[in-house]
């Protein structure tokens, strides 16, 4: 792999299903899997691990592309709780009766002669601290930024894009976890995730513009073109949030570098599935074994 990842975040593989995780998360208790795109259904781009049901994929073949994700990484697809990103800054908090919205539909309906529930309305943040809810968000370059708490079993997953990150979407996930859930920021940890990295993010001075407290992570090119550096961006934001910079760790890997294992929109023009972010906090599992 180019641009090879750190002990930070490590590849796993179960029945076929390949996805990065964050090992520091594990230690505090909480699950985190990136899904790649090896091995799956899909028809939008052959043979890919298409996660998103909004980018015109066949909903079958999703929909049971998520259920071997589900199976391989130990969480209930039914239970996969979503929301329609909008690259926006809203952050959603997901209560009991949120719970498993999106996983099977993208709007609410019956399905299979059941009712399920669509997913949540424009939104590119979710925070909660029930256990057994795996968060699920949806990537093809933009920055997934995860966060957790294990004082208070708090966790937050969003979504960051350069108009999200613009709109300091990592903080007001933060702010949004403090205000609801009295999680003390210094008791965070913080990931970022695949995402496409500083050295292929190629932006205009309109992108530039629109960050002026960040102007030290754009790499001029000359001709008005910028690289962007959303990682180091997103990271700033954390810190300046009161998440301390030990408890910051970055995966590291572009998904335009490295399309052959994560979707990359740039790459491939913009007709290209998408990769699942899934954030949770194991906990009474159905076996009744302690995860």
């Amino acid at each position: 792999m180019r641009h090879s990842m750190e002990q930070d975040f490590v590849l796993q593989m179960q029945d076929g299903i390949w996805w990065g995780t964050f090992p520091r998360f594990a230690g505090a208790g909480f699950l985190t899997a990136c899904s790649c795109r090896l091995h799956g259904s899909g028809t939008l781009v052959p043979g890919t691990l298409n996660l998103a049901l909004h980018v015109g994929d066949d909903p079958d073949r999703v929909r049971a592309d998520r259920q071997r994700f589900a199976n391989a990484i130990g969480v209930d697809a039914a239970r996969f709780t979503t929301c329609a990103q909008v690259h926006g800054s809203r952050v959603e908090v997901v209560t009991a009766d949120k719970v498993g919205s999106g996983a099977l539909a993208l709007q609410d309906g019956v399905l299979d002669g059941r009712p399920v529930r669509g997913t949540l309305a424009e939104t590119d943040a979710l925070i909660t601290d029930l256990p057994d809810v795996p968060l699920l968000l949806f990537y093809a370059d933009c920055t997934p930024v995860l966060l957790a708490d294990s004082v208070t079993g708090a966790m937050g997953l969003a979504h960051a894009g350069w108009r999200g990150t613009a709109a300091e979407i990592a903080k007001k996930t933060v702010a949004a976890l403090v205000e609801h859930f009295a999680v003390r920021p210094e008791n965070l940890l913080a990931a970022i995730g695949p995402s496409i990295g500083p050295c292929c993010y190629e932006v205009d001075d309109g992108v530039r513009d629109r960050m002026p407290g960040y102007t030290e992570f754009f790499r001029s090119r000359g001709n008005g073109r910028y690289l962007l550096d959303l990682w180091g961006v997103n990271r700033r934001q954390l810190e300046e949030a009161g998440v301390p910079a030990a408890r910051i760790v970055t995966a590291g890997v572009c998904t335009e570098d490295n399309h052959e294992l994560f979707c990359s929109y740039r790459f491939e023009k913009g007709k290209t599935g998408r990769m699942g972010v899934c954030l949770c906090r194991p906990g009474f599992a159905k076996s009744g074994k302690i995860e």
